[in-house]
């Protein structure tokens, strides 16, 4: 926590050369995607426990934040160009985490499963009694990593000609993050209509938007927008990303960002 502070009030420099002469990063990335498996194969198989019937869940949400913590940390350092090199191998196990979580959001949006709940509040943490609750948290958690993961990509592909060529060919041929990043154009997860109402998610939170505003784009639309621009302009990423058929048609399904701007 006190490493996120640093680096969010612009002290990073110190921490940022400590990450990359210890190797820090192959370390957290590992945690993250440790922390990930525990929740899809773990804490499935807890909550289906008909006799575990705990005090508190505190413990288990702490788990469940392990994650969130760490990619976190990482969007906030990952705009340095020497941190995302300093990944080294490990940068490939990122990259399919920021896909898996990404697919998972354009699929929950394109199906209506977006989770519109207000923030859960640390005050009533000690609230907490029952599994189905938890779970209920777990899923706007997930929401919040998937959107921070977005950031982390964006990131990458800001020196997605400095990667090594495996990196560059999960990202464009494996993954195809081109036609996964116009998906989340298309269906826009962080826009909700309600009620007549535009909503937007931003800074962790739900808002209405003023009429006059429902156009303007969001920090949200600029990293994905900013991560097509970064994959489909750079040089090395135009020699090898096949532009097919296929592919030419879902980029130019937003080719005026229409989607977006307006929400569902």
């Amino acid at each position: 926590m006190q490493a996120i502070l640093s680096a969010s009030a612009g002290r990073e420099q110190i921490l940022i050369e400590l990450l990359v002469n210890n190797g820090k990063i192959p370390t957290l990335i590992e945690e993250l995607i440790t922390a990930a498996i525990w929740k899809q194969k773990i804490f499935p198989i807890i909550c289906k426990l008909e006799d575990f019937k705990p005090k508190s869940t505190f413990p288990l949400y702490l788990v469940l934040r392990h994650e969130a913590s760490i990619i976190n940390f990482l969007e906030t350092v990952f705009f340095h160009k020497e941190i995302c090199e300093s990944a080294e191998d490990t940068i490939l196990d990122l990259i399919d985490y920021t896909h898996k979580k990404l697919t998972l959001l354009a699929a929950q949006s394109a199906n209506g499963k977006i989770p519109f709940e207000p923030k859960f509040q640390l005050g009533d943490l000690a609230k907490l009694s029952s599994m189905q609750e938890l779970k209920k948290q777990a899923e706007m958690m997930e929401f919040e990593i998937s959107l921070r993961a977005l950031s982390v990509f964006r990131f990458i592909t800001d020196v997605i000609e400095n990667l090594p060529v495996s990196a560059v060919t999960r990202v464009l041929n494996t993954h195809n993050f081109p036609c996964l990043l116009v998906q989340l154009l298309e269906h826009c997860p962080w826009t909700n209509r309600e009620g007549g109402k535009l909503k937007k998610f931003e800074n962790g939170s739900w808002y209405e938007v003023a009429p006059e505003d429902r156009m303007k784009m969001t920090k949200l639309d600029g990293q994905v927008w900013l991560a097509l621009y970064n994959l489909l302009l750079s040089p090395e990423c135009q020699r090898k990303y096949e532009f097919n058929n296929f592919n030419k048609g879902q980029l130019l399904k937003n080719s005026t960002g229409k989607e977006c701007a307006g929400g569902r």
